[in-house]
């Protein structure tokens, strides 16, 4: 079973920018990758989604601000984080289509807006 760790989480403030990286442990190329969060007091929530052909998808809350990219030479997926809002404080999450069947999660990655 490939495992994910996730970093690059920090404190930003409004308007500012983060990188997170999840690095799996094996080949995630026959994988669509995602990217989740879950904030305080919140269900977790699906953020940005990456299809083996590439194909990517967002929640409408992040639309135009994060990107989400995978290089599977280097089994990681990213997501860029730009205009940072309070709203997005939480703790994300990565995950595989695999690992989402067999309900598996990692410890995440906690981003904090704030000023």
């Amino acid at each position: 079973q490939v495992q994910l760790v996730e970093f690059g989480g920090d404190v930003v403030q409004p308007g500012g920018s983060l990188r997170l990286v999840c690095q799996a442990s094996g080949s995630i190329w026959n994988n669509a990758m995602s990217w989740h969060r879950q904030g305080p007091g919140k269900r977790r929530e699906l953020v940005a989604e990456i299809y083996i052909s590439g194909t990517t998808n967002y929640a409408d809350s992040v639309k135009g601000r994060f990107t989400i990219s995978r290089d599977n030479a280097r089994n990681s997926v990213y997501l860029q984080m730009n205009s940072l809002k309070p709203e997005d404080t939480a703790v994300y999450f990565c995950n595989s289509d695999e690992r989402l069947l067999r309900g598996l999660w990692g410890q995440g990655t906690q981003v904090t807006v704030s000023s």
